[in-house]
């Protein structure tokens, strides 16, 4: 499942359009990263359509917040069995 979503996503993908103006394709997702100051994590996924979007965004000011969350994922992995998991399993998404 995965390597056909991979596979699907390769083929729909359009990155940075530096230059290119007005719509993509029909089917495409456009992707695009910018870098800037002292930025550590900014992301935001982006739902847009003619005239409204919805944005979800994560802001973090620290790179010690991904530290963190390396050192706890790290502790979760470390007190399983070994296997195949997801962030489903690390974060317990079944359970809710």
């Amino acid at each position: 499942m995965l390597a056909r979503w991979v596979k699907n996503l390769k083929e729909c993908a359009v990155y940075t359009r530096e230059g290119y103006t007005g719509e993509r394709e029909p089917g495409t997702i456009g992707f695009a990263t910018i870098r800037a100051g002292d930025i550590v994590g900014e992301h935001t996924a982006m739902f847009a359509d003619i005239g409204e979007r919805i944005e979800i965004t994560h802001k973090a000011s620290s790179r010690m917040t991904f530290a963190n969350g390396a050192i706890k994922a790290s502790g979760w992995v470390c007190a399983r069995n070994s296997g195949l998991y997801d962030m489903k399993d690390v974060l317990n998404l079944d359970n809710l």
